[in-house]
């Protein structure tokens, strides 16, 4: 009986631990499903306030996009509504010009027609005047112009010749004997020493042992020497000498400088030739820079550019008619700031175009200009001033004269060529130049012999005196030394004196 209690109790609390368990279940099942639920309205929530942040961002977009389509519809608008009233105010612009141009053209038509009518009565006038003088005056009108033509023909040719006389005569008082001691004083300032510059230079050497190591082995040595420096290389029976023959003084000073190296040194080889020359082409290069800037800084003149400066100290190895042309270039500059001085212009412009005039003998490259007008290109090109520009173009005519400088660097240049000594000419194109000015003398009417003297600083014309009378002598010489002026090339001046005279010759029997 009692087992059987115990079972049944057990039994009875097995039930009611099922049920509690059970009951238990539903309750934390109704409170996971309550959390769940409560998840997902948060979810719920959360989703519908991203899709309302896209929602408002893509509306905020939207929005921009419009007002960005709006701004751009009304500027474009604004400027088609500007543009159409510019082109109302072009239209009423021309409208108004064409009315203006009408009014014009009514008022020339009227002034044109005046004009007609007054011009016809004047030709009646004047018809009727003619009828009269010539009632008056007993001739024609065609033959009293002409006499009174011919009258005044006369009347001027024998006015103008005196006048021209009077101021010639005047001219030469005072000024020919001011421009002498301007040039006197200028030249007596500015006296230097001339040296006539040679086309070969002469190698002194030792011993004639050293002369068969410089010609090497079957001549090797002298061949390499000639390739690398472009010089002739003489070697005769002339003892210690060697002879350098070339054109070009650079190339000569290059071949002399590397062969006294090569004597110094003694290793005479082809490979050695040409790392002296190299060396001394280099070393050469840098002499003319600095021979440059010594001239500049002796000179007084700032502010050159490096090329310039460069091609001014190439000028030291190249000569004009015999003449070194730095030598020249300096000679020139100090008498251009001279005569510039003394005329009242600004030396230092002055000398700068002395300096530079000829700057074109000495390019780097060899175009076919005249060296005037390349050396204004050079000076142009490295950005001198326009007036020293135009003075070196125009000191030998090519171009126009521009300003004061122009002819003081052309008289300079002239004094410095022209000196006793500055140059040498060549046979064949002195007597050449003699033969021209005689030629071109016998060139005009009347002229009977011609006698070029004084090296050609005077020319004699002998003219015949039933040909020629003695107002036309001076208009002859005038006319003369302008076409030699124009037509030649020549130093300093050339005089120019025209003879007439009539001689009669009888014999008494």
């Amino acid at each position: 009986m009692y087992w059987i209690w115990m079972i049944a109790a057990f039994m009875v609390g097995g039930a009611a631990a099922v049920l509690v368990m059970l009951a238990m279940n539903r309750a934390t099942r109704a409170k996971r499903m309550e959390e769940m639920e409560r998840e997902t309205n948060v979810m719920k929530k959360n989703k519908m306030l991203e899709v309302k942040e896209k929602f408002l961002q893509l509306k905020a977009e939207l929005e921009k996009q419009v007002a960005a389509r709006n701004a751009k519809i009304q500027s474009v608008e604004a400027k088609l509504k500007q543009h159409e009233m510019s082109l109302t105010q072009r239209q009423e612009e021309l409208q108004r010009k064409v009315e203006e141009v009408e009014i014009v053209k009514e008022n020339l038509n009227n002034q044109t027609q005046l004009i007609e009518k007054r011009k016809l009565e004047l030709e009646k006038m004047h018809q009727q005047e003619v009828v009269h003088l010539e009632t008056i005056s007993g001739l024609s009108a065609g033959e009293a112009k002409e006499r009174l033509i011919e009258s005044l023909k006369d009347e001027a040719k024998t006015n103008a010749a005196a006048y021209v006389n009077e101021i010639m005569e005047e001219a030469k008082m005072t000024a020919n004997m001011e421009a002498k001691k301007m040039v006197i004083r200028t030249i007596q300032r500015v006296a230097t020493e001339t040296a006539i510059e040679n086309s070969v230079t002469v190698f002194h050497i030792d011993s004639d042992e050293i002369k068969g190591r410089i010609i090497g082995r079957e001549g090797r040595n002298i061949r390499a020497l000639e390739a690398a420096t472009g010089i002739e290389i003489i070697v005769d029976d002339t003892p210690e000498a060697i002879v350098l023959s070339g054109f070009d003084p650079v190339r000569r000073e290059v071949a002399r400088l590397a062969l006294h190296q090569l004597v110094l040194d003694g290793r005479i080889h082809p490979a050695r030739i040409e790392e002296v020359v190299n060396k001394v082409r280099k070393q050469l290069e840098e002499e003319i820079i600095e021979t440059g800037k010594r001239t500049t800084i002796d000179l007084g003149i700032h502010g050159l550019h490096p090329e310039l400066i460069r091609l001014i100290g190439k000028m030291k190895y190249r000569s004009s008619y015999g003449q070194n042309l730095l030598q020249h270039a300096r000679e020139t500059a100090n008498l251009c700031a001279v005569m510039a001085a003394e005329l009242g212009l600004n030396p230092k412009k002055a000398r700068r175009a002395g300096l530079l005039h000829d700057i074109g003998k000495v390019p780097d490259d060899e175009p076919e200009l005249p060296h005037a007008i390349l050396g204004m290109k050079v000076c142009e090109k490295y950005k001198e001033k326009p007036d020293i520009c135009n003075a070196v173009g125009a000191h030998h005519d090519e171009v126009e004269m521009q300003t004061l400088l122009a002819p003081i660097v052309q008289v300079c240049d002239a004094i410095s060529g022209a000196r006793p000594g500055a140059r040498r000419e060549v046979v064949e194109a002195y007597i050449k130049r003699l033969n021209d000015l005689e030629q071109l003398a016998l060139s005009y009417p009347g002229v009977v012999k011609t006698y070029a003297i004084q090296a050609g600083r005077e020319l004699r014309v002998i003219v015949g005196a039933d040909k020629i009378n003695d107002k036309d002598t001076e208009n002859l010489s005038n006319e003369i030394a302008k076409k030699i002026q124009d037509e030649m090339t020549y130093p300093g001046q050339v005089k120019i004196t025209v003879i007439r005279e009539t001689r009669a010759v009888s014999y008494a029997k």
